[in-house]
């Protein structure tokens, strides 16, 4: 356990949520950072804890708390509109921000309310949002004071689909369609109907068929058009994991020389992890890691091509990814405190 010696203090919003327990979980292990819980919903209970636990320092909800404990960085695990009425006093105050909701993702104000069907509240800082995917980004995020953590599943999409698309293996013309999987942690800890146990377990459903609100993560980071990728999310009867299954058509020679592609593109991200050709990973082998992982099979005679890219949507799809963008806005290794 942390014993918190010569390490920064970073307040977390949201702490109960799936996702910011992680956060909890992660700072808690962490060689350089003590975690603050940050109360804004004073209506909930937290969880019970057995005699002697120790928790984290828990402090109000405000700039001035948060400035007055001396934290440099505040996480919000919290929906978006609580994180743009949050992000505004906490950068003023002179504290960074690592925001895992959508609220600065989409660089404009009237991508956000084309997606999220809601007026952007802090639409003056979208402008220097820098959206936080560190395998491709790192050199933004570093200086960056407002990091726009991404989603889980344009995490997965964009990790299989960037570098391909940069090398041009992938015939655009022909379309990508992304399958996409994910557990039902991922709609966050609030009950509703369409995640109780009764609706989910033995179930297996599609929802926001081609108009999913990360898809335009997907196209602002890719370059893909939108009528280039068909995207579909399903809601799998598990905790946890994503698995999206990518089909596209490309000249490449063999599934070989595609991921020497993903090899140079990675070599320096001990976050991504490669399998053999013909060889794809499961949710089981990434579930409760920061990795993601990918696969890739090939037919070439008809020049069918399928990734299957695989993480834990709470953690590099969430917590882990924000603890990456942590460490580099601290001038650490991006894996610190991960491996």
């Amino acid at each position: 356990m942390n014993n918190y010696t010569m390490s920064s203090r970073a307040g977390i919003v949201g702490f109960r949520g799936y996702s910011g327990a992680e956060l909890v979980r992660l700072l808690d292990a962490h060689p350089h950072f003590e975690p603050v819980l940050m109360e804004h919903r004073s209506d909930v209970s937290d969880r019970p804890q057995p005699q002697g636990a120790r928790t984290a320092a828990k402090i109000a909800c405000t700039a001035e708390a948060a400035k007055a404990e001396g934290l440099s960085v505040v996480l919000l695990a919290t929906p978006p509109e609580v994180s743009m009425e949050l992000t505004p006093s906490l950068l003023e105050a002179g504290i960074k921000v690592v925001d895992l909701s959508g609220a600065f993702r989409l660089g404009t104000a009237e991508n956000y309310e084309k997606w999220y069907k809601e007026p952007h509240k802090a639409a003056n800082l979208l402008d220097e949002a820098v959206y936080g995917l560190p395998e491709f980004y790192a050199d933004a995020i570093r200086p960056a004071r407002l990091i726009a953590n991404p989603g889980c599943y344009p995490t997965a999409a964009n990790l299989a689909l960037q570098p391909l698309l940069a090398a041009g293996v992938i015939d655009r013309g022909a379309g990508i369609v992304c399958d996409a999987k994910s557990g039902v942690s991922g709609a966050g800890r609030k009950p509703s109907l369409k995640t109780s146990f009764c609706e989910v377990t033995e179930n297996f459903s599609a929802y926001s068929i081609l108009d999913h609100r990360h898809v335009p993560e997907v196209l602002m980071n890719s370059g893909l058009k939108e009528e280039e990728f068909s995207f579909v999310a399903h809601l799998l009867p598990v905790h946890r994991g994503i698995l999206e299954t990518i089909y596209f058509r490309t000249q490449a020679a063999s599934a070989e020389a595609l991921l020497e592609i993903y090899a140079g593109s990675y070599s320096n991200w001990s976050s991504v992890r490669l399998y053999a050709p013909g060889i794809v990973p499961d949710i089981t082998a990434a579930a409760h890691t920061p990795y993601c992982d990918i696969g890739v099979r090939l037919d070439r005679k008809t020049g069918r091509a399928v990734v299957v890219s695989a993480i834990d949507n709470l953690l590099k799809g969430a917590a882990s990814q924000a603890v990456q963008n942590l460490n580099l806005i601290s001038g650490l290794d991006h894996f610190e405190g991960l491996a």
